[in-house]
């Protein structure tokens, strides 16, 4: 009998024991049973200023990275590079940069913004016309004739300086009817008949299906824009920052540029 009662103690005591080691209630300290783990998730808020040519990769891009890390706010806009750069260097509250140049980046690395830029992606232009090709164009030398309404972007812009490499390269000169800030209005100009043709990336003629018809200038591939993006130094939220700029360089952002027509760097 005192054998009993003295196994019957020790099962009692181990019990005890092993009731005290287990986690208590919410509140004690203890975590429930089931309850998420949310130590080190991201989260943040991220500007991001890109490059107009960049929008529908980009917005694409920013769905899928806010799937994996749904605690990260993006918020972008489009502009040419060097209407970006210039509202960076007067105090945008920016924190990722995505140029469609070196040059507009350097601007900002100059001025100790930001350092260490990626490049991500590359590009090259394409002729432009309205479906039909009212105008008969085929070549570069065909924008540079008296009866061809050609808009290009604006030199300081980086589909107008490489518009002018590649027209200079090709011994053509073209006094243009307008010039655009960026590349999105000289293909909105075309593709409503506004203009006969422009100089355009080969990724913005892709978004304009049966609008616009598309021809590969000679010397194309020799004209290539090289697109590098960077964290701002004085961004409040770094690492979330950094992330997307991560995502962007990776594997699986470099699926969603390629699927939009974008080169690797």
């Amino acid at each position: 009998m005192r054998r009993t009662l003295a196994l019957a103690a020790l099962v009692a005591a181990a019990a005890l024991a092993l009731t005290g080691c287990a986690g208590g209630p919410a509140g004690d300290g203890g975590t429930p049973s089931g309850a998420p783990e949310t130590s080190g998730r991201l989260s943040g808020d991220v500007a991001v200023s890109a490059a107009a040519s960049l929008k529908g990769a980009f917005d694409t891009a920013i769905e899928k990275f806010g799937q994996a890390h749904p605690d990260v706010k993006i918020t972008a806009s489009y502009d040419g590079s060097s209407t970006l750069a210039t509202q960076i260097l007067g105090g945008a509250k920016v924190d990722v940069f995505a140029s469609a140049d070196q040059k507009n980046m350097v601007k900002v690395t100059g001025a100790g913004l930001a350092t260490a830029p990626v490049v991500f992606a590359s590009n090259t232009l394409v002729i432009v016309t309205p479906t039909g090709n009212p105008a008969g164009v085929k070549s570069l030398a065909d924008l540079a004739g008296p009866k061809v309404k050609t808009v290009l972007c604006a030199p300081e812009v980086p589909c107008g300086s490489a518009s002018k490499t590649l027209l200079d390269d090709a011994g053509v000169q073209v006094t243009p009817v307008s010039l655009e800030q960026n590349v999105t209005a000289v293909l909105t100009k075309v593709r409503t008949g506004e203009a006969d043709a422009g100089l355009v990336y080969k990724t913005d003629a892709a978004t304009a299906p049966g609008e616009v018809e598309t021809i590969v200038p000679e010397g194309a591939d020799k004209v290539v824009n090289e697109y590098p993006i960077v964290v701002l130094t004085d961004a409040p939220d770094k690492a979330a920052a950094q992330a997307f700029v991560d995502y962007i360089t990776g594997a699986d952002g470099q699926a969603v540029l390629a699927s939009f027509g974008f080169d690797k760097p």
